[in-house]
């Protein structure tokens, strides 16, 4: 039987201050071409379909679209809840889509009670599929051992019951059938591909590669945006993000994975890039540079870092040069001398680097406490930096 799996849609996701609603459609509609032309049996979305937990009905309408074309011609889909996804709103949808064929999965259920989904591919392999959904921390490890545990014991503990539920739903793969696990979270080593939530990758969510049984032939994964294969008992995938979320993830291929597996054997993975995605990219240099360089940019979107003196107007002068400039920023060699000294003698630290110091001086969990600040200031600012940005 032949897989397609992918994850990490983000749907709905704005990029200093600009909607991708169109990007999201054409990138879709992609992914749709894409299950047509390889004729793939099953569709494995691993989490984070929508980009926050009140997706608006434009959102929604598009991601219940592309599942519905994804499942036509009888092919199964199974969908889970990532971090960013609102499991509860995946759960409205659950009995409507499962009325179509469609298997989604919000919150994590017994294997008797739909955490380990089967049936017969359209090839004619019996399937069992395990499901995790992102599965928060307070849900995992009790309150009582937050308080009373390490962070490092914590987050051992949240490892070993995230093993434990694996297993649970795992333990009844045979040599008979195609098994699969798909899940969201980290597994340490992973590379990130840029644009993920810090507070939910590298604190407290970790999981390790010997939750997925040798029993299994493929485990897909969501969560990390950059597509990678991850060492393990059986083969086992990050598909990554179908687009770059933001500039941090410009050096990202968005794509798929076609994943080709039978019983008894491991799988053989594919890579399929992606056409549509919009390319994000950063150039520097002065005026006439950047003006030399239009041509070639096509409709990119563009960090610009501007090799010039800062003077009123600098900012809307690169837009009218490039249109698809989303962020510009002054390069450091032609910031004022005053604020090269902020920076220089520490003055102009920025408020992670502060909180940190606070945070270090204070005697607290510099690396817990300080993701969780960046998370909040990520989400309450956009990111948006430099010196003439606005």
């Amino acid at each position: 039987m032949k897989i397609l799996h992918t994850a990490d849609w983000h749907v709905g996701k704005v990029l200093k201050g600009r909607g991708r609603h169109d990007e999201h459609r054409a990138v879709l509609w992609e992914l749709v071409g894409v299950a047509r032309r390889e004729d793939v049996d099953l569709v494995l979305v691993a989490g984070d379909l929508f980009d926050t937990s009140a997706p608006t009905p434009e959102s929604q309408g598009l991601v219940v679209n592309a599942l519905m074309q994804l499942r036509e011609g009888g092919r199964e889909v199974v969908v889970l809840a990532g971090n960013h996804d609102n499991a509860q709103l995946l759960e409205v949808y659950r009995p409507v889509l499962g009325a179509l064929g469609i298997h989604v999965s919000g919150l994590f259920r017994r294997p008797d009670q739909g955490g380990l989904i089967e049936f017969t591919a359209r090839t004619g392999e019996p399937v069992k599929c395990a499901v995790l959904p992102f599965l928060s921390h307070r849900h995992v490890v009790r309150a009582a051992e937050l308080i009373t545990e390490t962070t490092a014991e914590h987050n051992r503990s949240y490892a070993d019951r995230f093993g434990r539920l694996a297993e649970a739903l795992t333990s009844g793969f045979t040599g008979d059938t195609v098994n699969l696990v798909t899940t969201h979270g980290t597994l340490p080593g992973g590379r990130m591909g840029g644009g993920e939530r810090q507070a939910q990758t590298i604190f407290s969510y970790y999981f390790e590669s010997t939750a997925f049984p040798p029993t299994a032939q493929y485990a897909a994964l969501g969560h990390l945006h950059r597509r990678q294969q991850m060492p393990g008992p059986c083969p086992i995938w990050y598909s990554g993000s179908p687009i770059a979320v933001d500039f941090g993830e410009e050096k990202n291929q968005p794509g798929v994975l076609i994943v080709e597996v039978e019983p008894g054997t491991p799988a053989k993975v594919r890579e399929v890039a992606l056409e549509k995605p919009k390319v994000l990219t950063t150039v520097t240099g002065s005026l006439d540079r950047l003006e030399a360089m239009a041509a070639d940019l096509g409709d990119a979107w563009l960090r610009v870092v501007v090799a010039e003196k800062p003077r009123a107007g600098l900012a809307d002068t690169v837009r009218e040069l490039l249109p698809g400039a989303l962020q510009v920023d002054l390069h450091p060699d032609f910031r004022p001398a005053s604020v090269r000294k902020r920076q220089a003698t520490g003055a102009g630290r920025g408020p992670r680097d502060l909180v940190r110091e606070y945070l270090a001086a204070s005697g607290k969990d510099v690396e817990a406490l300080g993701a969780l600040f960046d998370r909040l200031h990520d989400e309450v600012t956009g990111e948006v930096t430099g010196e003439v940005s606005r």
